[in-house]
């Protein structure tokens, strides 16, 4: 099953960082960049590699880097590891950011012999990013994409409810980006009202109708929500099984499913996509 939940995790306190793991998430996102202040950049660092060296590898371990020059380079130098699944790009806006971090890790692997390249998870924060989403999804190592809609709103200039409008069409574009280049679906932002969860599980619910799959959490209350939006129920499977059985018995092309509704390909695109994520 793909993860449905990924927790935010500053690395500059390495006691939260070693319970993070026990926090029922799918998949933990080290953090090197916002979540860290300057002055604990080296510290951050540190407690990363030491956290990497005994970490369950039954939990996905992300890292998200500073995407500067300079720190970007000292946070990978920690970060890349056999126990970490990939990197998380902070403010991904053009290809040729992913195609040098590419060469990077690279080097990297080499360097430390891990055979399993590491994956890549563009964070995108700006106007910038939003456009150039397409050609991001396209890039090396690129599996999936995540829409930072704090740093959005604050470089569009956007507010309140009125301004959803134009946050909802940032995040369609990064649905078909995602769909176009074949990735992954993209995983839904952040809510930082970690407090009101029914409006976390009703904000959840609509990102998964929207084409997203996964929610980024940054507090562990926020995780249980996750999993039960992004795990299909029984009566979901059921559903989509019946819908299979029905196109095969039918020998393809149009038939009707148990509500007498037309059901062909297209359904059952969106069935074997349940089944999977079910698995």
């Amino acid at each position: 099953m793909s993860a449905r939940s990924y927790l935010y995790v500053p690395a500059n306190d390495l006691d939260r960082l070693n319970k993070a793991v026990s926090r029922g998430a799918d998949a933990l996102i080290i953090d090197l960049e916002d979540g860290v202040s300057l002055t604990d950049k080296d510290l951050a660092r540190e407690n990363l590699k030491s956290f990497m060296v005994g970490i369950n590898r039954d939990i996905e371990v992300w890292v998200r880097v500073n995407p500067e020059k300079g720190a970007l380079e000292a946070d990978l130098e920690a970060a890349v590891n056999i126990n970490c699944k990939g990197i998380v790009l902070a403010k991904a806006a053009i290809l040729s950011q992913i195609q040098y971090l590419d060469s990077l890790l690279t080097e990297l692997e080499k360097r430390r012999n891990i055979l399993k390249a590491l994956e890549v998870f563009p964070l995108i924060e700006s106007a910038t990013g939003v456009l150039n989403a397409p050609s991001i999804a396209t890039g090396p190592r690129v599996k999936r994409l995540q829409l930072g809609e704090a740093d959005l709103c604050a470089d569009l200039g956007t507010s309140g409810t009125s301004g959803e409008a134009t946050t909802q069409f940032a995040r369609s574009m990064v649905v078909i980006a995602s769909a176009a280049a074949g990735i992954n679906p993209p995983v839904a932002a952040v809510s930082i009202n970690f407090k009101d969860l029914d409006a976390y599980r009703k904000n959840s619910q609509d990102f998964k109708e929207w084409g997203y799959f996964g929610r980024a959490c940054i507090h562990p209350a926020q995780v249980e929500v996750a999993n039960e939006i992004f795990t299909p129920s029984a009566q979901e499977l059921a559903s989509a099984q019946d819908i299979l059985d029905r196109l095969s018995a039918s020998g393809g092309g149009v038939t009707l499913d148990s509500k007498g509704q037309m059901i062909d390909e297209a359904i059952a695109k969106n069935a074997r996509r349940t089944l999977s994520v079910g698995k």
